[in-house]
């Protein structure tokens, strides 16, 4: 019912920048849209929370991505971005997007999440 596409990862040296984006689609049925979250989860580790950014704008960061990635959202759009700066390598990772979301009609919240992009960071 609710798609995800996630685009805008790939290689990128360090100190390089990357802007992924993240959309929903084939929406049948009127939704809210409440926080919108980036993740990521490299080689053997878990998958850590790297941003959020509530309806209202409010975000919150990764101890480690802060002042170098800005998470954006477009309401009109149904769309997330992370505009990732000053990568370093330990930013390699896949990077999976993630909306919480209420049906209209149904009393309780759901998640749904993008298939991940991969985004390695290397000389």
């Amino acid at each position: 019912q609710v798609q995800l596409v996630e685009s805008g990862g790939g290689l990128v040296q360090p100190g390089g920048s990357l802007r992924l984006s993240c959309a929903a689609s084939e929406i049948k049925s009127p939704i809210s849209i409440y926080d919108m979250n980036w993740y990521r989860q490299a080689p053997g580790k878990l998958r850590d929370l790297v941003a959020s950014i509530m309806t209202n704008g409010n975000t919150n960061y990764l101890d480690s991505v802060k002042g170098r990635f800005t998470i954006s959202r477009d309401n009109g759009k149904s769309t997330v971005y992370l505009q990732m700066n000053s990568l370093k390598p330990e930013d390699t990772a896949v990077y999976y997007c993630n909306f919480v979301v209420r049906v209209n009609g149904e009393g309780f919240l759901r998640n749904f999440w993008g298939q991940g992009t991969q985004v390695t960071v290397s000389s």
